[in-house]
């Protein structure tokens, strides 16, 4: 009975001497995944056959580059990063088992490189070019030149005493209110050889001044800074009657005047009647006399 145990004891472990070097004989193995990996891409390492032993690490290297590490273990995986600067083409994937007793693997790992990076640049935004309104300048009004106009009625006397008319109220109010031009004689009436003065507004500044009247010239000035002139008015040969006087300066300005002859002229007149008068009815007189002395 003892004999038949011992036996099956010896036959068992005759069993597991030969079931175990069959298990060690299985060669390593080393394979990697994706195929093909991307450069600077992940890529997982997966092994088998190895040989468990104690203090000992299984390292990974790409073209001899270390990429990841693990503890021994007969079989397992682990993670890597294929290098960003991996050309594109087949390297060689190794599994070394830091005892080489315990294990060395390899294979090829296909590598790509990865797609360009395409950046998309935003659309470039033309502004529209900057257009000033156009400057409209508003229509310049030029006012029409007033022309004042004053008459007077024509006064006779009988006297030697010169009678001189003011200057109407509408006349010197447009005098001390100037602005729209306008001008102005200090007297209404004279007679021949009496000065006269003619003062005006409304002219450019600095512009030249020529009075005229009956197509001749009657006296020149110049405007001072605010358009306003003052010039004596001479008539070189002037006869009885309203005459206009006009100031030119750019603008045209009108004013009147009337000439009446002395009264002193028709004072002799009327005495050189009387006394012809008297010397006529004296003649008849004296004629009479003479006849009745005849008889």
């Amino acid at each position: 009975m003892r004999s038949l145990g011992l036996l099956v004891a010896m036959m068992a472990g005759v069993t597991v001497l030969s079931t175990t070097p069959a298990t060690a004989q299985q060669p390593p193995s080393l394979s990697a995944a994706p195929q093909p990996a991307t450069a600077g891409g992940p890529v997982t390492m997966t092994w088998g056959g190895f040989v468990t032993c104690r203090g000992v690490s299984i390292v990974f290297t790409l073209d001899g580059v270390q990429i990841a590490a693990a503890p021994s273990a007969s079989s397992g995986s682990v993670g890597a990063t294929v290098p960003a600067g991996t050309s594109a083409g087949s390297h060689k994937l190794e599994a070394r088992s830091t005892n080489t007793k315990c294990g060395t693997a390899g294979t090829a790992l296909r590598v790509v490189l990865p797609p360009p990076v395409t950046t998309t640049r935003p659309p470039v935004t033309t502004q529209p070019p900057v257009t000033n309104p156009p400057v409209t300048n508003p229509p310049v009004t030029t006012r029409p030149p007033v022309v004042t106009t004053t008459t007077t009625p024509v006064t006779t006397t009988t006297t030697t005493t010169t009678t001189t008319t003011p200057p109407s109220s509408s006349t010197t109010n447009a005098l001390t209110n100037p602005g729209d031009g306008v001008l102005v004689l200090d007297k209404d009436n004279i007679q021949p050889g009496d000065d006269l003065t003619a003062t005006g507004t409304g002219c450019p500044k600095g512009a030249n001044v020529t009075l005229k009247s009956l197509g001749q010239d009657v006296g020149r000035t110049t405007a001072d800074e605010n358009g306003t002139f003052s010039s004596p008015v001479r008539f070189s040969n002037i006869e009885p009657g309203r005459h206009k006087v006009l100031a030119e300066c750019g603008i045209v300005l009108a004013g009147n005047v009337d000439v009446t002859l002395s009264s002193s002229s028709g004072g002799t007149t009327s005495t050189l009647v009387v006394l012809l008068f008297f010397l006529l009815v004296g003649a008849a007189m004296l004629r009479r006399q003479f006849s009745g002395l005849r008889r």
